[in-house]
């Protein structure tokens, strides 16, 4: 499997779980403004959607779209208990939070990496992130992870997004339970072998 990646961008995400799965992985750097991948590929041939992450399947057959990505690759290892089994209702609560990440929290960071983004706009979106913060900051008050006692998918992927708030000034310092998640998870071996395999 080949995961076409930019640094720090929602695809370490992937990243970390293929290694938590312990799942070989092929890394195909892109540059998102050229669209390029590293071996001088087309990047919108690859993805006509223009953005990473991409999970090309040793079939050739490709993966958009990091909560579909994140998904399959647990499901690869079954036993890494990165996702709960299908079928399950832990699973559709998995697949709710990977949602909340989505639509909520990952979105709402576009504007503020846009240098042309109106103050008025950058306060406002920093405004709606804490108030979409402060659920995960009630959910972690009762668990060390999202879907419990044990790390999921959906811990990688909001450790991802939550990385961005020091690069666009955002201050959790009033969520003490998620920067506790983000520490507990930055501790880990899979996710430290990432975040140096991306040079971060």
């Amino acid at each position: 499997m080949k995961l076409y990646y930019s640094p720090g961008a929602c695809s370490l995400s992937p990243h970390i779980v293929a290694l938590e799965a312990g799942l070989p992985l092929q890394l195909e750097k892109v540059d998102g403004k050229a669209k390029r991948t590293a071996s001088g590929a087309d990047f919108w041939l690859v993805n006509p959607k223009g953005y990473v992450p991409v999970l090309e399947l040793d079939s050739g057959e490709v993966l958009t779209e990091g909560p579909a990505i994140v998904q399959y690759l647990a499901d690869q290892n079954p036993a890494s208990k990165l996702a709960p089994a299908n079928g399950t209702l832990p699973r559709y609560h998995l697949q709710e939070m990977l949602g909340y990440i989505n639509s909520e929290i990952h979105k709402s960071y576009s504007p503020l990496f846009k240098p042309d983004t109106p103050e008025a706009t950058r306060a406002e979106r920093k405004e709606y992130l804490a108030r979409r913060y402060q659920f995960i900051e009630s959910v972690l008050a009762k668990q060390p992870y999202l879907l419990g006692d044990t790390f999921t998918v959906a811990d990688a992927y909001l450790f991802t997004v939550t990385n961005w708030s020091k690069h666009v000034e955002l201050d959790l310092s009033t969520f003490p339970a998620l920067l506790a998640l983000q520490k507990r998870v930055a501790g880990r071996p899979a996710v430290q072998k990432a975040m140096q395999e991306e040079g971060m």
